[in-house]
C-alpha cells in the first residue's frame, strides 16, 4: 500500500512509547529479585491483573488480526473472537485457582510441583519456548504493518523497532513493568475501540464510501468483443495476453504504454472486464503497481458496498444507524470484496486482487473462509473443527497467560482476575465485529495486509483518532511481546539453566541470565517477524493456540484431576503434543506455499493441527502413566496440600 507519514500520529506514537519506556525504567530502578522479575513478586492487585490479563490477551491478533479477518471473510473472522473468548471459560473453571496453588513463577514450576522431574523440566521449558516463539511471530508481523503508515518505514524496520523497544522493557524490570504496560494499553484499547464503533454507527453506510479520508476509486469496467469463447478486441485497448487461474480468466490489456490486468466476469448475462489491483514483481527486481511505479500512486484502498438495501428499498446512503440496524442492513446489502490470485507472466510474478460481489447474508454467516456448508469437503470440515478446538483449549495453556496467576497474592485473587478479564475481553470482541465490518465496506482496506483494517478505518475518520488508535495498537504489540519474552526468558534462565542443568544460580545471576535470554529471544522474534510478513496475524496465532492446547493442556488437566498421573506420562505427552502439532503445521498448505512448493501440493490440506495433536497428547499421558506409574511416595493430591 502507499502510505503518507502522519505527523500527528508520529507525535502520539513517540509520546506513548516514551510513557511505556518511562514506566519500564521506573520499575527497573528498583532492585529486582528473581520473584519480582518473573512474577512481579506476587504483589499485583487482582483488578490491575484482570485488566492486564485483557491487555496481554488482546494482542495484535485480537485488534489487528480479527478486525482484518472480519473485513475480508465476514463472520468467519468473528469465529476467532468466539473461540478466543470461550477459552477463558476453561481457564476460569478448571485452571485459575488450582494452578495458582502449584507454582512459583513459571509454567514448568507448576507442572513439576509434585515430581521434581528433570524430564518435565526439560520438556515443559522447551514447550514454553516454542509456544512463545509461535505467538511472537504474529505480534512482530503486526508491528511491522503498523509502523508503515505511522513512520513511513518499511515492514522490516518496524519489526526491528518493536523488538528493540520490547527488549528494553523486559531487560529493565521484567514482569512488573510488563504488567503496568499491559494494564494501560488494555484499558485504552477497549475505550478507543468503543469510540471507533460509535464513529462507524454515526457515519452509517453509503455507496460509494463518501466520508472524510476514504480514498475511494472508481474501477474500470470494459465491454469486450467475444468470439469462440475468447476476447478478440476491447475498445481503445490492446490485448496482450490472457490466463486462466482455476475457474477465473484474467486478461492483460495495454493502453498508452501502461499494461493492466482485468478480471473477465459475466454480469447480468453480459461479458464484463473488471479492473483489478495488480502488483508485478519484475524479473529485474523492480515492482509495478497497476502497471506503474509506486511513486505514481496508482494503487488504491478498497472494499465497499455495491448495494444498500433497507426494508426492501435500495439506498445510496443510510445516515446514522443503531448497532442492530447496522448489522441487519449489511445482511440485506451486497459487498464488493477483493480476492487474491497469483500467476506467472513470463519472467514476472504477478499478484492480482480482483473484485467479487458477495451477498451480505453470505458475508454475515460462516462459510467464506472455512467451508462447512454444501461446498465443504472432509479437509475443510476437519480444519474448521480443529481451529475451534485449538482456540477453545489453547487459552488455558498459554505460558504467558499462565504466569499471570503468579503475579497476584491468592488463588481467590486469581479467580477474580479471570472473571474481570472475561468481562473486558468479551466486551472488546463485540466491538471488533462492528470495526471489522465497517472496515470491509468503507473503502479503506489495504489488499496487501488485512492487518491494517482497523487503523486505516480510524484514519478515514480523522488524523487524531488514527494517531491515538495506532499508538495504542503499537503498545498492544509491545505489551504482548514483553509478556511472551518474560515467559521465554523464564523458561531458559530459570527452568533450563538453573533447574535442569543444576547451575544453582543465585538470585542476581538468575535475573541477569533472564535478561540475556530476553535479548536473544527478542532478536530471534525480529527475524521471524520479517519472514512471515503479509500473513494475517489471527491465522498465525491459531497455530500458537494449537501447540499450547496439544503440548500443555493435557498435562495440566491430568496433573490437576487424575491423582495417578506420572511424571513420565506428563513429559511424554508434552513431547508428542509438540512434535505432532509442529509436523502438521510445517507440512500445511500455508507453509508449503511459503516454501515455494505450492499450497495445492502440500502433504495434506489441514491448516490447524489440534484435532489430531490434542487427542494424541491426551492418549499419550494416559498410556505412559499406565506403563510407567507414579511412585508411591509421590501419591499426593493437590487438595491434600
Amino acid at each position: 500500500m502507499i502510505y503518507d507519514i502522519s505527523f500527528t500520529a508520529l507525535a502520539f506514537f513517540f509520546v506513548f512509547v516514551g510513557l511505556v519506556l518511562g514506566l519500564s525504567f521506573y520499575f527497573g530502578r528498583k532492585k529486582s529479585s528473581s520473584s519480582s522479575y518473573y512474577a512481579a513478586g506476587g504483589q499485583i492487585h487482582w483488578a490491575v491483573n484482570g485488566i492486564a490479563f485483557a491487555g496481554d490477551y488482546l494482542s495484535a491478533a485480537s485488534f489487528l488480526g480479527i478486525c482484518g479477518m472480519i473485513a475480508v471473510a465476514g463472520f468467519d473472522g468473528f469465529l476467532y473472537a468466539i473461540g478466543f473468548l470461550a477459552g477463558w471459560i476453561v481457564a476460569l473453571f478448571l485452571i485459575a485457582e488450582p494452578f495458582k496453588r502449584l507454582g512459583k513463577y513459571t509454567f514448568t514450576d507448576a507442572l513439576n510441583a509434585k515430581f521434581n522431574s528433570r524430564a518435565i523440566t526439560l520438556t515443559a521449558s522447551i514447550s514454553t519456548l516454542i509456544i512463545s516463539v509461535f505467538y511472537l511471530i504474529p505480534q512482530m508481523v503486526g508491528a511491522g504493518d503498523l509502523v508503515m503508515p505511522l513512520l513511513g518505514l518499511p515492514h522490516w524496520a518496524g519489526v526491528i523497532l518493536v523488538g528493540a523497544i520490547v527488549i528494553a522493557i523486559v531487560a529493565s524490570a521484567g514482569m512488573a513493568s510488563t504488567t503496568y504496560v499491559q494494564f494501560l494499553k488494555g484499558g485504552l484499547l477497549i475505550v478507543l475501540s468503543l469510540v471507533l464503533t460509535v464513529y462507524i454507527l454515526k457515519n452509517g453506510l453509503s455507496t460509494p464510501p463518501d466520508f472524510n479520508g476514504s480514498p475511494y476509486h472508481s474501477f474500470l469496467k470494459l465491454s469486450p468483443e467475444i468470439k469462440d469463447g475468447k476476447i478478440v478486441s476491447v475498445q481503445d485497448w490492446n490485448i496482450v495476453s490472457q490466463q486462466e487461474v482455476g475457474k477465473k480468466t484474467f486478461v492483460k490489456l495495454e493502453q498508452n504504454g501502461i499494461e493492466r490486468w482485468f478480471d473477465w466476469q459475466q454480469e447480468n448475462d453480459k461479458n464484463i472486464l473488471n479492473e483489478t489491483l495488480t502488483i508485478t514483481q519484475k524479473g529485474d527486481g523492480t515492482s509495478l503497481y497497476n502497471g506503474e511505479t509506486k511513486e505514481n500512486r496508482k494503487f488504491y484502498q478498497v472494499g465497499h458496498l455495491s448495494k444498500i438495501i433497507v426494508n426492501g428499498q435500495e439506498l445510496a446512503k443510510t445516515g446514522p444507524l443503531g448497532p442492530f440496524e447496522f448489522l441487519s442492513t449489511i445482511k440485506e446489502s451486497e459487498i464488493i470484496r477483493f480476492m487474491q490470485v497469483k500467476l506467472i507472466d513470463g519472467h514476472d510474478q504477478v499478484a492480482l486482487y480482483y473484485p467479487e460481489a458477495t451477498p451480505g447474508a453470505k458475508f454475515m454467516l460462516p462459510g467464506l473462509k472455512y467451508k462447512i456448508g454444501s461446498d465443504a469437503n472432509l479437509w475443510s470440515k476437519m480444519d474448521f473443527v480443529s481451529l475451534m478446538l485449538a482456540l477453545f483449549l489453547g487459552t488455558a495453556a498459554l505460558p504467558h497467560i499462565l504466569i499471570r496467576y503468579y503475579t497476584v497474592k491468592t488463588p481467590r485473587d486469581a479467580r477474580k482476575s479471570t472473571i474481570l478479564a472475561i468481562a473486558a475481553i468479551g466486551g472488546f470482541y463485540i466491538l471488533t465485529l462492528f470495526i471489522g465490518v465497517g472496515a470491509g465496506v468503507n473503502g479503506v482496506m489495504d489488499v496487501e495486509s488485512s492487518n491494517m483494517a482497523a487503523p486505516l478505518l480510524a484514519r478515514a475518520f480523522g488524523a487524531a483518532l488514527f494517531s491515538i488508535i495506532s499508538a495504542v495498537a503499537f503498545a498492544t504489540v509491545l505489551g504482548t511481546v514483553a509478556g511472551l519474552i518474560v515467559a521465554s526468558s523464564g523458561a531458559i534462565a530459570h527452568d533450563f539453566i538453573d533447574v535442569y542443568l543444576k547451575k544453582n544460580l543465585n538470585d542476581d545471576k538468575k535475573v541477569k541470565v533472564g535478561k540475556i535470554a530476553a535479548v536473544v529471544v527478542g532478536i530471534f522474534a525480529i527475524l521471524l517477524g520479517m519472514a512471515f510478513q503479509g500473513i494475517n496475524v489471527s491465522f498465525l496465532v491459531g497455530w500458537a493456540f494449537a501447540i499450547a492446547a496439544s503440548a500443555n493442556l493435557p498435562a495440566i488437566l491430568f496433573l490437576l484431576f487424575w491423582k495417578k498421573t506420572s511424571s513420565t506420562g506428563i513429559s511424554a505427552s508434552i513431547v508428542v503434543g509438540i512434535i505432532s502439532s509442529l509436523a502438521i503445521i510445517l507440512t500445511s498448505p500455508t507453509m508449503w506455499d511459503k516454501y515455494g512448493l505450492g499450497a495445492e501440493k502440500a502433504l495434506h490440506q489441514l491448516e490447524n493441527p489440534a484435532l489430531i495433536s490434542f487427542p494424541l497428547a491426551v492418549l499419550t499421558v494416559y498410556i505412559f502413566t499406565k506403563l510407567y506409574p507414579k511412585k508411591e511416595k509421590n501419591l499426593q493430591t493437590i487438595s491434600s496440600e
